[in-house]
């Protein structure tokens, strides 16, 4: 997430390195290139939050909102939300294909069949890369291993199959090619295998965390969502503050927020979302002094509070009814008493200093100014 996410939000476009230039970067997920640059940069980041406009809303096959409309469908998500954990990547991939789209007309046939296309050449290099390439590598290095021991690295006794061979009715021909097996291929057959289960295992935990990283960016109790209605004629400063509001961060230390990719800045990342990553631990204080300035919320918590409770809500929102959350008011810091009344403290934070310079209606007040809205072109499907 920390190259393949950020680098394709043209975080680094800046350097002119065709090496990790947006235009050019793929990465190794299930996803094409052009298909997620659609659905997540244009759609997600445009319509955030949005009800019937942002997809990736409970990804189209989940509630995750009780003012979404309840089907019978739903009653299988915590079900399906477990396979949506370990096979996320495939998951995604399916979603950027958009059939919503192909039914209302605004996608071609030929459009879906170009990306089933490209997500089976990506499906394709996974498989040969993971279960082959890399498995066929480490075997022939322990055989290698084996040879330049002289047979003294340990090994099981028995192939696989040479007993696959042995059980078979034609064994009394084969008995010299089983015990051959046996002690020249069960070391390479176990160590392939080995790397197989491996990389798989990988693959799943890979999916697995950034699922719930994601999940917590945007579906925690704090995070607002917005009707259609709402968001009608939104301003420029309205579209910061639904992008401020509808997000949630995760706490943690520098180490977890690379982990992470920097999405636990999930805050960060929607307001300024081609900025490079690694500056968004330096922006969140002055983001958090804005929220302070003008009582807006900054929602965050730890990684177990916003992962529980977007357990919680897909599990209770699998049936009917449900009721919204409470939210966050006006972000306090903690620290801001302590250091309102800190013996012999001379530093005031950005906030303090700045509030009450101008009335609460003039038009310096806020970045709530008019203006013609955010006018936002989607980046083209392919070669059109």
């Amino acid at each position: 997430m920390e190259i393949g996410h950020n680098v394709m939000h043209g975080q680094w476009d800046w350097m002119n390195d065709p090496e990790i230039h947006s235009s050019v970067w793929d990465w190794d997920t299930a996803s094409t290139a052009v298909s997620w640059k659609h659905s997540h940069n244009y759609v997600h980041h445009t319509y955030t939050n949005i009800r019937g406009k942002d997809k990736d809303l409970g990804y189209e096959i989940m509630r995750v909102d009780p003012r979404q409309k309840w089907s019978p469908v739903y009653l299988a998500q915590p079900f399906y939300n477990v396979l949506l954990m370990a096979f996320f990547e495939w998951g995604v991939a399916l979603h950027d294909l958009d059939l919503e789209a192909l039914r209302r007309g605004e996608k071609s046939t030929k459009e879906l069949v170009e990306d089933l296309k490209g997500i089976g050449v990506k499906a394709r290099k996974q498989f040969v890369k993971d279960y082959v390439g890399w498995p066929l590598i480490s075997a022939g290095a322990f055989a290698l291993a084996q040879l330049a021991s002289g047979g003294r690295v340990p090994e099981s006794k028995r192939s696989r199959l040479a007993s696959k061979l042995r059980g078979s009715a034609r064994f009394g021909k084969n008995r010299r090619t089983a015990a051959l097996m046996d002690s020249r291929l069960s070391g390479v057959e176990s160590t392939f295998l080995s790397t197989v289960a491996a990389n798989f295992t990988a693959n799943i935990i890979r999916n697995v965390w950034s699922n719930a990283i994601i999940f917590c960016g945007h579906f925690p109790d704090q995070a607002y969502t917005f009707s259609q209605e709402e968001v009608e004629n939104e301003t420029r400063g309205g579209w910061y503050v639904r992008q401020l509001v509808g997000a949630a961060n995760i706490d943690g230390g520098p180490l977890f927020h690379l982990m992470s990719g920097n999405l636990s800045y999930q805050v960060e990342h929607h307001l300024y979302p081609d900025m490079p990553s690694t500056r968004y631990s330096d922006v969140a204080p002055k983001i958090k002094d804005i929220c302070e300035r003008y009582e807006l919320p900054y929602n965050t918590g730890p990684f177990f509070q916003q992962w529980g409770m977007v357990q919680r809500t897909i599990a209770r929102l699998a049936f009917p009814g449900g009721k919204m959350r409470p939210k966050p008011g006006p972000y306090r810091p903690e620290e801001s008493w302590r250091r309102k009344f800190a013996e012999g403290a001379t530093k005031d934070s950005e906030a303090a200093k700045t509030r009450g310079r101008v009335p609460a209606g003039h038009p310096a007040a806020g970045p709530e100014h008019n203006s013609g809205g955010v006018d936002v072109q989607p980046p083209p499907r392919g070669d059109d």
